[in-house]
């Protein structure tokens, strides 16, 4: 067994172990609420869980040494899903009907924050389920947060170069890297939680509702402890504190590190921050403007909410509903299509495309029309004050064709599999930038993922996974190449 395998299998033990560990959390609670089935299952699970990433991870102990790239890219990939399938077992063994496909659909919407959902009935299932669906989100939100700020930059996924952090380190170290990034990430990431859960506990939820919500708003998943989202919680204000802590959470978190140290202009000088900003902003008053005109909404203030927070909820990837924004009209679902596309920024819980990508694709093509004009004249590109290489260039420009190319196929085969033509698309694009509801209504804001065929759940699964791990990370690995080279 070569080092880089062995340290590989070693560090996924460990978070499997970890994994099981955090299972005794939900058994806990629902041994307090009288759910011993569920209770059980998670208890059964954490001693599997506990055995098997024991055993890897002591078959395979030594000294810690550097990781190469290639090591990284599997560490990732076999991470995310290891953990997916561990996560899986008590939602198979807990006799809420789910069978494989369902339980492993949705233990990965849940690790890759997607937040679509194959369970109904969410109000009447065990607490200690609503809350494992909710910790699995958490993990997943916080282990984006490390892979994009300390493995995507090294490894040159899809533009993630622009985002390297100045730590003085020019070496190629990767373990030692993350885990000082994970350190003072998880205390911001703490912080952002726990003030949010406080904050819908003020405005009237449960202890359980709010711990729940506030893990899944804060990591941009949307799972909820209800069939109506948060449209059950409307009018308490729950709505308007969901929207301003998920777009904290789609902040740089690497930004958080730097108001910490006390440079606080790493918000306000990032590009992307300013135009996320910008497009959430105006997604609101369009979508506002929209409702005012066709009545639908008693107010401004009601529409303004209503607009805001879907708009919010759906850019970022969140998920989360206060209404069927379905029922808006053809121009409003139209506008909800393109906003699962966009995402937030870079190095946060947020996910699909980003804003950073479509700015430098914006700024090349502006440079593309320049040289039609002046084919002589050499016009640099810059990004945030600092160069764009044409390596950089053409790794984002590279993601936009690849992502298309799988979003294209996977529609295609969604139809073919004998989806409506709404479903298709949408299904291929909420999974796919792990946004969770679709349109239509089947898979819409009041619908769930769960009369789908196992089939159509297995691509859409894939779909998800390949979404989070920014879809270039796991086509290399299945690259003859990646494994001769």
């Amino acid at each position: 067994m070569t080092q880089a395998l062995r340290q590989v299998l070693f560090m996924i033990g460990m978070m499997i172990t970890v994994l099981a560990v955090t299972m005794l959390a939900p058994a806990l609670v629902d041994f307090a609420a009288g759910e011993h089935e569920s209770a059980t299952a998670f208890i059964l699970s954490a001693v599997i869980g506990v055995f098997v990433g024991g055993a890897v991870t002591l078959g395979t102990r030594g000294p810690v040494g550097d990781m190469p790239p290639r090591g990284a890219f599997v560490l990732i990939v076999g991470a995310w899903l290891s953990l997916a399938l561990c996560a899986a077992l008590p939602l198979r063994l807990s006799g809420q009907e789910l069978n494989w496909t369902d339980a492993i659909f949705e233990a990965i919407s849940g690790l890759t924050t997607t937040g679509a959902t194959v369970i109904t009935g969410l109000d009447f299932r065990p607490p200690g389920l609503l809350l494992w669906r909710a910790i699995l989100q958490w993990i997943g939100g916080i282990g984006i947060i490390v892979t994009a700020m300390a493995f995507w930059p090294m490894l040159g996924i899809g533009g993630m170069q622009l985002f390297q952090l100045e730590t003085g380190d020019k070496s190629d170290k990767v373990l030692p890297r993350a885990t000082q990034i994970a350190a003072g990430i998880t205390v911001i990431y703490v912080t952002l939680t726990v003030a949010c859960c406080v904050a819908y506990m003020a405005v009237g939820m449960s202890w359980l509702d709010a711990l729940c919500h506030a893990m899944s708003t804060v990591s941009t998943g949307g799972f909820s402890t209800s069939d109506g989202s948060m449209g059950t919680y409307f009018g308490l204000g729950a709505d308007m504190i969901g929207t301003v802590f998920i777009i904290l959470a789609s902040l740089p978190f690497g930004a958080y590190l730097l108001a910490a140290r006390g440079r606080f202009h790493g918000f306000w000088r990032d590009a992307q921050v300013r135009g996320f900003m910008l497009v959430i902003l105006i997604a609101a008053l369009g979508l506002t403007a929209l409702l005012l005109a066709q009545g639908m909404e008693n107010g401004n203030g009601e529409a303004w909410r209503h607009a805001s927070f879907n708009a919010v909820s759906i850019i970022t990837g969140t998920g989360f509903a206060t209404t069927d924004y379905g029922l808006w009209g053809p121009l409003a679902q139209a506008s909800f299509f393109v906003f699962m596309f966009i995402g937030g920024c870079a190095g946060s819980t947020t996910c699909s495309i980003k804003i950073f990508r479509f700015q430098v694709a914006g700024t090349a093509i502006r440079r593309y029309l320049a040289r039609l004009l002046q084919p002589n004249a050499v016009i640099p590109m810059f990004y945030n004050g600092r160069p764009v290489s044409e390596g950089i260039l053409h790794s984002v420009l590279g993601f936009f064709f690849v992502f298309f190319a799988v979003y294209a196929v996977s529609a295609a085969v969604l139809s073919a599999m004998g989806l409506d033509l709404i479903t298709a698309l949408s299904g291929a694009s909420a999974t796919l930038t792990n946004t969770g509801p679709g349109l239509g209504s089947i898979i819409g804001p009041s619908g769930t993922f769960e009369p789908l065929s196992d089939p159509v759940k297995w691509v859409l699964t894939a779909n998800m996974f390949i979404g989070r791990l920014e879809v270039l990370a796991v086509l290399i690995l299945l690259s003859p190449r990646f494994w001769r080279a």
